[in-house]
């Protein structure tokens, strides 16, 4: 029996119960194949996903989501967006009364265009203030290795907020708290997609100057997004926005920048996906659901547009410059 579960062992999944394990807690972490999680419990390693990281010892793993669940006050959702829905109808039934949902799953659900606490709370049909968020600069692999981060848990309920801040508070990973939840998401799922359209710059050889352009602008998008979803617009100027912003489009580890460079390149989506081998860049589909709801709230999103039109409809990445330069000119603000 643990306090937290963390469902996913992917490499965010992991990182995130190895963080809260570092914190003192009794963490388990499940797994969907038994050999993972015999890996772990044999050599303290997730080899598949965090080569060379040593797991702490007071995080135990398991395949059965009945043990890894029983007796948790928190449960930690660390699954792709789009498969976050079918995941927790099957552990819907599992989860412990009054324990605290964790999202850290970074997407706009296709078909429904809701964001992952919205999902959560449909499945489950708990109160909105049970479910939390996690966003920020997250790369896994430098958190994993210690490096100093900071990062943002986002909860209606402040005070649920401040007591997951203290649980996975340590000597190198710094959380801070909001209650702007919609903020928090629409960051977390936009930033997917600029730095796809990072990536495809990188690879075309475009330099510092595109790629500035590139962020900049798409924070622009990703704010009025958020305002007409109602969120704050301080949300998209701190870790939850900007600095996951800045972190994905800029680092080789960001599995969206990666892809979007192999794009850059000349390679076919198929062709990128089959070199991420099983990793996911959720902005890749993100990217359709992230459009249809800008145009369902009449926001413009013109990087959003042409990334989905590269990943989707064949449209030549060495076309996305003139595309995007070529618009009409008008103020900055």
């Amino acid at each position: 029996m643990a306090e937290i579960t963390v469902l996913g062992a992917g490499s965010w999944g992991t990182t995130f119960a190895k963080v809260m394990a570092d914190s003192g807690r009794e963490v388990t972490l499940w797994a969907r194949r038994g050999s993972v999680s015999e890996a772990i419990e044999r050599h303290r390693e997730n080899a598949e996903y965090l080569p060379g990281v040593r797991l702490p010892d007071t995080l135990r793993s398991t395949s059965d989501p009945r043990v890894a669940l029983d007796g948790a006050h928190t449960v930690v959702l660390a699954v792709p967006s789009q498969s976050l829905r079918h995941n927790l109808a099957a552990w819907s039934s599992l989860l412990p009364p009054d324990a605290t949902l964790v999202s850290l799953a970074k997407g706009v659900e296709l078909g429904t265009l809701k964001r992952m606490s919205e999902v959560v709370v449909d499945i489950t049909g708990v109160d909105e203030d049970r479910v939390a968020v996690v966003s920020g600069p997250n790369l896994a692999l430098e958190i994993a290795q210690e490096q100093p981060t900071a990062s943002v848990i986002a909860c209606r309920d402040h005070d649920r907020a401040v007591a997951l801040q203290e649980l996975c508070t340590n000597s190198y990973f710094r959380p801070y708290t909001i209650t702007d939840v919609i903020g928090c998401e629409i960051g977390g799922a936009c930033k997917n997609v600029i730095a796809l359209s990072c990536g495809m710059a990188t690879g075309l050889g475009f330099g510092a100057n595109t790629l500035a352009t590139l962020i900049t602008r798409g924070l622009a998008e990703t704010a009025r997004l958020g305002a007409a979803l109602g969120a704050d617009p301080l949300t998209f100027s701190g870790l939850a926005g900007l600095g996951d912003l800045v972190a994905t489009c800029s680092s080789p580890l960001s599995r969206n920048r990666t892809f979007g460079a192999r794009l850059g390149k000349g390679e076919t989506v198929a062709q990128a996906q089959a070199a991420a081998q099983g990793q996911v860049a959720e902005g890749v589909k993100s990217c359709s659901s992230i459009r249809e709801l800008a145009q369902r709230h009449g926001v413009e999103m013109p990087i959003t547009e042409v990334v989905h039109r590269v990943c989707h409809d064949g449209f030549d990445p060495r076309e996305m410059a003139g595309e995007l330069i070529g618009r009409k000119t008008k103020p900055e603000r």
